[in-house]
């Protein structure tokens, strides 16, 4: 499945909206957030994400998800 950087950055909105830990960033934010900056380095549009982990797989899959939920 392939991911666009705009896809990956409403994907890391959503998981900001989760309450974190003191002042450091979420863990599924920081997995994200890790991405997108490889993303923009590498100036890629989009990622193909079948290569990404099984963790981070399930937390993208979880974002399409819900992307579509007034209430996500």
């Amino acid at each position: 499945m392939d991911l666009s950087v705009q896809e990956l950055e409403a994907a890391i909105t959503l998981a900001e909206r989760r309450p974190a830990r003191g002042n450091a960033l979420a863990p599924e934010v920081s997995v994200l957030a890790t991405i997108y900056a490889l993303m923009i380095f590498r100036r890629a549009a989009t990622l193909n994400t079948d290569h990404l982990a099984s963790d981070v797989q399930q937390l993208l899959h979880g974002w399409r998800h819900n992307q579509d939920r007034p209430d996500a």
